[in-house]
């Protein structure tokens, strides 16, 4: 059962299939345009969507809105430093922009990033630093249907082959990203961490984390790595960060808030330097564009994500949304990790050509017949098209991600899901493609228009 008592309700929306169908229209088929009282159940994000805890709500009225030096900013800098070991602790007010701050410093053009996979914001901000971003997923990340546990671990003989190449001092940075978002949220084990971090050490290449789901990745770990089985989720995340050279953290994934982020450093003489881009472009360093109720907000977050309740309780929810996918009839990215279930949109939908989308067809599908709004994680995502439509490149896969929001939803709201996935199933050959009439150069997801093909 869930370990918290609810004392709080939001209403959510209950609209028709004409509303919706209408709705739809209005933003080109891109669900990021719904408005987001248009929306039933909402899984686009598991980012800043969480309930916060009585306790954050608490230590959050305590908030000091000092420009500089407040009270709130030294207890958070506490609460980091003693879970991630590092020197140096710089906020920001999200995820990516503590990348952009650690890569504008970290990057020089034409470097090479290597990651077991980059995220979008993420590799966005090695490309606009002028850099290339390089995806080096394990061999048994390939296979969608597989039970493997550690589908998110990095590839390590391509790891060395890139670090012991020619132009391997073009490697500025080693990115593990834990777990692996853009790989289906699968986690990375210990073993390839230090056998990473040791590899890393031996070139003389930085590893830092994306520790955005820092806890969850511990979590399994516990779970399914045999040496680690006795330890609690809160010391194989210590272990996990001492590894690193330093990390990037999107605070509104486990830290359990709604805004919020850090970059934290041991390099001292890289953190002067980013303090000084933060400064310019976030902040105070003392605050990095956070008010300090967010400051205190995240350390108490800090402190409860890593509990083995709440931890479990994530993870038999999102063990129960895949059943329940599963018993409609529709495939999954398998294991199911905690904080999404990734469906297989192309297996569903083997009608639709990449070039249509079947992935996007998926999400808007979806939000027609259900009210749920979920993210396309496919070659709207990844794949690129000549000026004519012409198909490029694709994504080895078209996948639809269901992300969980922390502590919102119960498992009713998932029945509803299951029931929604289980209609569209039965009469999968009527779903249609589309076709991009308007996009972006970079993060074209986000924003793209389309058209049913």
């Amino acid at each position: 059962m869930e370990p918290y008592r609810i004392k709080v309700v939001e209403p959510i929306a209950i609209t028709t299939r004409e509303q919706r169908e209408a709705a739809l229209e209005r933003v080109h088929y891109n669900p990021f345009d719904l408005r987001a009282d248009e929306v039933t159940i909402d899984l686009l994000s598991d980012s800043g969507t969480g309930a916060l805890s009585a306790a954050q709500l608490s230590v959050g009225m305590d908030g000091d809105e000092s420009y500089a030096g407040s009270r709130s900013f030294y207890r958070f800098e506490e609460t980091v430093k003693e879970l991630t070991g590092f020197a140096r602790i710089l906020p920001a007010h999200q995820g990516r922009a503590a990348e952009r701050i650690l890569f504008s410093t970290l990057l020089q053009a034409g470097g090479i990033v290597v990651s077991n996979t980059h995220f979008d914001t993420t590799r966005a901000n090695v490309m606009l630093a002028g850099c290339q971003a390089v995806d080096l997923p394990c061999p048994e990340a390939k296979n969608l249907d597989s039970h493997e546990p550690f589908k998110g671990n990095i590839d390590l003989e391509a790891l060395e082959r890139y670090l012991g190449a020619t132009d391997g001092p073009k490697v500025a940075v080693v990115v593990m990203t834990i777990t692996n978002n853009g790989g289906g949220g699968q986690p990375v084990s210990m073993e390839n961490l230090h056998k990473t971090s040791e590899m890393c050490r031996r070139y003389g290449v930085p590893m830092f984390l994306d520790a955005a789901r820092f806890a969850e990745n511990a979590w399994l770990v516990t779970r399914h790595e045999a040496a680690y089985r006795d330890r609690t989720p809160r010391s194989v995340a210590e272990e996990a960060f001492r590894l690193a050279d330093g990390c990037v953290m999107s605070a509104k994934k486990d830290a359990i808030v709604h805004m919020g982020g850090f970059v934290g450093l041991n390099d001292l003489e890289l953190a002067e330097k980013c303090e000084q881009l933060l400064i310019a472009t976030e902040g105070f360093a003392t605050y990095g564009g956070l008010a300090g109720r967010d400051l205190d907000m995240i350390a108490q977050g800090l402190r409860e994500v890593t509990e083995p309740a709440y931890l479990a309780e994530r993870e038999d929810a999102a063990r129960y949304l895949a059943d329940r996918v599963r018993a409609a009839g529709v495939d999954i990215l398998e294991p199911a990790g905690l904080h999404a279930v990734y469906l297989n949109a192309g297996r569903l939908l083997p009608h639709i050509p990449a070039h249509e989308f079947p992935g996007q067809a998926l999400s808007c599908q979806l939000y027609l017949e259900g009210g749920i709004r979920a993210a396309e994680l496919g070659s709207l995502y990844l794949g690129e098209e000549d000026e004519a439509g012409n198909p490029i490149k694709s994504a080895p896969y078209e996948l639809v991600r269901l992300a969980l929001p922390r502590r919102v939803y119960t498992r009713s709201h998932y029945d509803h899901i299951g029931e929604t996935l289980a209609r569209i199933a039965k009469n999968a050959d009527s779903v249609r493609g589309y076709r991009i009439v308007e996009q972006s150069p970079i993060l074209r997801h986000f924003r793209a228009k389309l058209q049913p093909a």
